[in-house]
């Protein structure tokens, strides 16, 4: 799981969508009622605004419930911009969970409250 977070975490600074949603579960949920096609459109918003997007992870907090589902929290450190300096920074708590599909971790659902 720690490597495909950190997979998705290389894909959202290359900009690459199809990496990035890879291993996010059809029936993804995310805050809002959001589903996986409305979290794809908010991503791409995301990119469109920011010509340059950085995210730093904090430290993982696995927790497994047999051998198929598992929760991570962690700290989400997100900048973008156009240049050398980032124009917004943000820090978020992330809370995942996850499922064992046909031997790999799928996202099933995603939650972030700002900290700062």
């Amino acid at each position: 799981m720690r490597d495909t977070i950190a997979g998705m975490q290389a894909a959202a600074e290359a900009r690459d969508a199809d990496e990035l949603f890879a291993p996010i579960a059809e029936d993804f949920g995310g805050p809002g009622g959001m589903d996986r096609e409305s979290f794809r459109r908010f991503v791409t918003l995301v990119s469109l605004r920011n010509e340059k997007v950085g995210v730093q992870l904090g430290p993982m907090d696995v927790k497994l419930f047999g051998q198929d589902r598992a929760t991570v929290r962690f700290t989400a450190a997100t900048s973008g911009g156009s240049g050398w300096l980032p124009d917004s920074a943000q820090v978020y708590q992330v809370e995942t969970g996850w499922r064992m599909q046909d031997g790999d971790w799928k996202l099933i659902s995603a939650t972030w409250d700002p900290s700062l």
